[in-house]
């Protein structure tokens, strides 16, 4: 449905993107992890047309739409501060972009009741912004970019100002309110848990690129780099040589004289070894010393 076809982004000296391809299907729920300045935010702001890309192209249905204006592109973005009108009651904030397009008095109401409804805040409507905790805010803020009817929902890091059980709570909420709509969802965090507890498949960012794209179960199992396994939190790496390579099984001997064995296809005399144990299985990953994976496989 979406492709970004070699995004990059210059500002003045500073490289924030460098040729970022990904596709998105339709329904998909993404999400952009990564720390904090690796450009995750930007690239959601470039697919918005808030920031223009210094090179490359997205395609939205076979269309081009870096082209156009972020008014005219076919999404809506949900900001980490809400930015809703502290004058305007709940109803006003949803419908204020529907009379900005100039909608009929009956189409705008009908369409602000169904979104209220989704979110279940009808209840709400005449109510002012100060007066909403957090997790009702947001849903509010959620409500006045699906009112749009957008193709892609963009959301930059929505929970951030949540605490810990209202974040856990609204991932819920959000997550079955994605799979209800059928709506593709680009959603910008820094938070692992958060992206592994909710997306389809996940984007690693990290300077600029993209240095992984797989399911959840997949980046968390087999990272294709020492960054990725370790910003998820799984690996701790030590330092091996390699003794031998028989086909493709590799013998790794640890500081401590310890030998390792486990699928192998790139030589290096100088490798890091991944290991990382859950409640099923013990898994061993090998990186080379130019932060590239060697293998991702069952270890013993």
């Amino acid at each position: 449905m979406l492709e970004l076809l070699n995004i990059g982004k210059s500002f003045a000296s500073q490289t924030a993107l460098r040729s970022v391809n990904l596709s998105i299907a339709e329904g998909e729920f993404f999400s952009l992890l990564g720390p904090s300045g690796c450009g995750k935010t930007t690239l959601l702001r470039i697919i918005a047309g808030l920031e223009n890309a210094t090179e490359g192209k997205i395609i939205l249905n076979s269309e081009r739409v870096d082209q156009l204006s972020a008014s005219q592109r076919p999404f809506n973005m949900v900001f980490q501060k809400y930015a809703l009108f502290p004058h305007l009651t709940v109803e006003e904030n949803i419908a204020y972009g529907l009379k900005l397009k100039k909608l009929s008095k009956d189409e705008i109401e009908g369409r602000v009741a169904e979104v209220l409804a989704l979110v279940e805040m009808s209840e709400f409507r005449d109510r002012r912004p100060e007066t909403l905790s957090g997790g009702q805010a947001q849903r509010i803020a959620i409500a006045r970019a699906l009112v749009n009817r957008p193709k892609v929902l963009l959301l930059d890091e929505p929970l951030s100002a949540l605490d810990q059980k209202l974040r856990e709570h609204m991932q819920r909420e959000l997550r079955a309110l994605q799979r209800k709509l059928k709506l593709t969802f680009i959603y910008v965090t820094h938070d692992q848990e958060e992206a592994l507890v909710m997306s389809d498949r996940i984007g690693i960012m990290n300077k600029g690129e993209l240095v992984q794209v797989s399911s959840p179960r997949e980046i968390y199992e087999n990272p294709e780099s020492i960054f990725a396994a370790q910003f998820l939190g799984t690996t701790s790496l030590l330092q091996g040589e390699l003794v031998e390579i028989s086909q493709d099984l590799a013998t790794i001997r640890l500081g401590d004289g310890t030998l390792v064995k486990a699928k192998c296809n790139i030589p290096s005399d100088q490798i890091r070894l991944g290991m990382s144990l859950d409640a099923y299985v013990r898994k061993a990953m090998v990186f080379n010393r130019l932060d590239t994976q060697v293998f991702g496989t069952q270890g013993q």
